[in-house]
């Protein structure tokens, strides 16, 4: 049964927000036309980097497709408007090609830019919604971002047409890596720290802990046990298993703040089955070590057990050990 509270469907409510993105997402990919591929002629034949600007969330949006450009092959740099008229605009040279991100195209801080663009012979690609406005006048060529309408009852935050431009933004990537031929292992060479590539293309297996170094407790232990192995461990977290090694549950550094604020000290009298959380996600030894973290991504968390075909726990993997301890951390 939906879930409804004061009066609104909550699970209805997701839902009819995530299809006003997808009918965004509609709208842009039939509207995509010439001006997109004069923009990937424009990136593809310059000499140097793809500037993006952009602010509010437009600037969010810019800076991911900065780092999505960046990383398959297209050298890519993200510039603050505000930061570009106090001095930062230095950083945009000849050779260089601008996307200005902005869904009504009339953004002062981002036009005022336009003017400096010109004088560096700096080709703009604009990203807008609004075919008819001041930044898409001025530029190169225009890729029509707009969508019909928000995902936000107001109508007011930038939702639907936040999604449509970074769907955008990743479709020319996408065909920047195709025409540039960016092979998987020029992807690798971008991403080192400890060659990340090299690493997320082994197995679960072949980086788990095992033996002892895995925090496992027994179903009915009592939770003040369950915390000494958590601190002695290190992982923020200990699985817990029954007499025959199957996996029941695993308790995190979060499932002890949430039971310490709700019942205080005495959480420490109580059985592990009663904090654990049930079902955790699991892994498997054979699976990459990059699908590993995509899921570790997509659920924000650090830890997963590792499971056989039989659902007996086997090892446990922690985002250290995919990505090098110390150097990685989400951002969230």
């Amino acid at each position: 049964m939906n879930e409804k509270k004061d009066g609104i469907d909550v699970l209805e409510e997701g839902r009819r927000a995530i299809e006003v993105e997808i009918e965004g997402l509609r709208r842009v990919r039939e509207r995509l036309d010439g001006q997109f591929e004069e923009a990937a002629r424009l990136i593809l034949s310059s000499k140097g980097r793809v500037v993006i600007t952009g602010i509010g969330k437009s600037g969010l949006v810019g800076r991911k497709i900065a780092a999505t450009l960046a990383s398959t092959g297209t050298p890519s740099i993200f510039l603050h408007p505000a930061e570009a008229l106090h001095g930062d605009l230095g950083v945009v040279m000849p050779g260089d090609v601008v996307i200005a991100i902005s869904n009504s195209g009339e953004t002062q801080e981002v036009n005022a830019l336009l003017p400096a663009f010109r004088d560096r012979r700096v080709p703009v690609i604009a990203f807008t919604g609004c075919p008819d406005s001041t930044l898409a006048k001025y530029a190169n060529c225009t890729v029509d971002t707009g969508v019909e309408r928000e995902a936000c009852a107001l109508g007011l935050a930038p939702t639907a047409s936040t999604t449509a431009c970074l769907a955008v933004g990743d479709a020319l990537a996408v065909v920047l890596l195709k025409l540039r031929r960016f092979s998987e292992k020029d992807f690798r060479r971008n991403h080192p720290s400890g060659t990340l590539g090299e690493r997320l293309k082994v197995s679960v297996g072949q980086v788990m802990l095992t033996g002892e170094l895995v925090p496992r407790v027994k179903t009915g232990l009592l939770m003040e046990e369950v915390v000494r192995v958590i601190d002695e461990k290190r992982l923020g977290a200990a699985v817990v298993i029954d007499q025959k090694d199957f996996l029941i549950g695993i308790v995190t550094d979060g499932d002890l703040r949430r039971a310490m604020v709700r019942l205080g000290q005495d959480f420490t009298r109580m059985k592990v089955d009663e904090i654990m959380t049930q079902n955790p996600k699991t892994v498997m030894p054979d699976a990459l070590a990059a699908d590993a973290l995509a899921l570790m991504e997509t659920h924000l968390i650090t830890v997963l057990p590792v499971v056989g075909q039989d659902g007996r726990l086997q090892g446990i993997v922690h985002l250290h050990d995919l990505l090098g301890k110390g150097q990685f951390k989400f951002i969230v």
